[in-house]
């Protein structure tokens, strides 16, 4: 049960009980001290004008009338206004209960949308880079969120596998293919293969000419250049698909949806919008002139969607993207993860689809930029010589170094044990760290940080589930079978209580918001609760009469199972032991 909108449902309610306006804000927040209750309503001072009153006096008044004697043990009117809540412990113990037997933990699905989510987008005649690595996870666990509250998710991968670079690279690789070099072995390496393309385009003589004619054949569809452009696409998703699985992030080869799959369909959509007068022709392109973006000379933002020579432009695909999105997939919500240097680009083109009828009124189209990962030194994270940090290898150096942590750390596992969850640390390190951020904002990179079994960090959050899962093998008891009634006595058994009903409150912010930053908060404060409740309610202590020992068991079983489906949704797993 979502406990937020039950209270809040109930609070304005209230406020219409003594006779506050319609739509009359019901501000109603958790309490961050303890003895304050545990939600704080803070309505009454904003109505002190309008019902000329005192704050404390309509503060009683709407206690008086709302309508919670079966989940609120007490009420009180505090400070200038403040009504502190206090939640009954036993309907607490109830809806706990009932989260606890179910596999979903009580947590309802939502009305269904389809809901399409572009994410990870890399250039397919690259190797993945730490630039992508933001938006594949960021991406992810938004996508697993949604489809956890009951949406229909539809993943696109808006690969980059088109554009007049693939011109010189298919000279470069029908060359390396008429030496007999097979395309598998000339691109093993993509950064070296784009690296030579490169050098020859710049200084040979003839090459660009060449390059050139390839962009020509590959556009109009010439057979041999299709051929050595899908021998790109192949090896590059090839690339791709090691990167996602040892991130464990759900993308698969049926998701991409390349800049290519809509070129069909670029002449036409420039064609409607010119029929509709959103665009213009100026010095030979098609240009689109947004009043809304003027500058402060009131000269309009210039939206380009064909180049003068002809050529079409990522804002093509893109207004093509969303007619296929909107169109035949039937998008209600568009969610597209890009740092945060596209903004401007992703606020014209949904100004022109809107005008263009591409995105109808009852559907949205929400750009969701995130900031940079930063070195130490400030500035975009780089190899020490400068270079792009290819993603395959930070992942590796993240393994390798909490393989050493782990090793360093005394238990009786075997080195197979180790191995396995050296590998799950150092990802999910990585992956915590990013998403612990709030995903607007830059952050510093920063192995000892993210890597450290203290604070909020996965190693910390993994090893706290895993601590639950050693209590029930010391308690030599069956935690799936586990059955008894939940009693909640103390005050820590009560706090942790709360937050365990908090939980769907977190991920329905990160549905609606984008932000998993907002899960792994709680999933960090969850964790931390268990650990003061487990020092102040012992468990397997001598003298702890088994009533009370099977309740906080089954606190703690419920505990687990939230902290494994929080860190599921994040893209992160678990272990029974570390």
């Amino acid at each position: 049960m979502n406990l937020h909108t039950l209270l809040l449902a109930k609070f304005q309610a209230a406020l219409t009980a003594i006779g506050a306006p319609e739509g009359t804000p019901a501000p109603l927040s958790r309490s961050t001290r303890v003895g304050f209750g545990h939600y704080q309503f803070n309505g009454a001072m904003a109505l002190t004008k309008l019902l000329k009153q005192n704050p404390r006096d309509i503060a009683q008044k709407i206690v008086d009338v709302v309508e919670l004697d079966d989940e609120v043990e007490k009420l009180e009117v505090a400070g200038p206004g403040f009504i502190n809540i206090y939640i009954k412990p036993q309907w607490l113990a109830q809806q706990l209960q009932v989260a606890n037997a179910d596999s979903r933990l009580a947590i309802k699905t939502e009305k269904q949308q389809t809901v399409v989510v572009d994410y990870s987008a890399p250039n397919l005649a690259k190797e993945m880079h730490v630039g992508h690595l933001r938006s594949t996870i960021i991406g992810d666990s938004v996508a697993k969120t949604l489809e956890f509250l009951g949406h229909k998710v539809i993943r696109q991968n808006h690969m980059g596998d088109w554009g007049t670079q693939f011109g010189m690279l298919l000279a470069h690789l029908n060359d390396k293919l008429a030496a007999n070099e097979i395309a598998e072995t000339a691109l093993s390496d993509l950064e070296d293969f784009y690296r030579a393309a490169k050098v020859r385009f710049d200084n040979e003589d003839g090459f660009a000419d060449r390059a050139r004619d390839y962009v020509v054949k590959l556009q109009s569809g010439d057979a041999q250049c299709m051929q050595l452009w899908q021998n790109f696409i192949d090896v590059s998703i090839a690339h791709s698909e090691e990167v996602y699985e040892k991130l464990n992030v759900s993308l698969k080869r049926s998701d991409v949806m390349g800049e290519s799959a809509y070129n069909h369909d670029l002449a036409a959509t420039v064609a409607e919008l010119k029929t509709a007068g959103i665009v213009v022709e100026s010095q030979g392109a098609q240009v689109a002139f947004l009043q809304e973006m003027a500058d402060k000379e009131g000269n309009p933002a210039a939206y380009i969607v064909q180049k003068s020579g002809g050529g079409y432009l990522y804002a093509t695909t893109d207004q093509a993207a969303i007619r296929y999105r909107n169109g035949v997939l039937g998008a209600d919500r568009t969610l597209i993860f890009t740092d945060v240097r596209q903004a401007l680009h992703f606020k014209q083109t949904g100004i022109v689809a809107r005008k263009a009828g591409f995105i109808k009124a009852d559907q949205s189209y929400e750009h969701c930029p995130f900031g940079m990962m930063l070195g130490s030194d400030g500035k975009p994270f780089k190899t020490r010589t400068g270079g792009t940090v290819k993603l395959a290898e930070l992942l590796e150096e993240a393994i390798e170094r909490a393989a050493i942590l782990i090793n360093k750390r005394e238990s009786d596992l075997s080195a197979q044990e180790r191995k396995i969850i050296a590998d799950k640390v150092g990802i999910g390190a990585v992956k915590y760290a990013d998403l612990s951020k709030n995903r607007t904002t830059d952050y510093i990179f920063n192995w000892d940080t993210m890597l450290s079994f203290e604070g909020n960090t996965a190693p910390y959050l993994q090893y706290a589930y895993a601590r639950v899962q050693s209590i029930f093998r010391k308690a030599d008891v069956d935690d799936v079978n586990l059955q008894a009634d939940i009693q909640l006595e103390e005050v820590q058994e009560q706090l942790l209580a709360v937050k365990l009903m908090q939980y769907v409150e977190a991920i329905k912010q990160v549905s609606s918001e984008a932000t998993p930053h907002v899960l792994c908060t709680y999933i960090y404060e969850l964790a931390s609760l268990f650990m003061s409740f487990y020092e102040a309610c012992p468990i397997l202590k001598e003298g702890i009469d088994e009533q009370t020992k099977n309740s906080r068991l089954m606190l703690a079983q419920l505990t687990a199972k939230t902290l494994q489906s929080g860190l599921d949704l994040l893209g992160i797993e678990t272990m029974e032991k570390m």
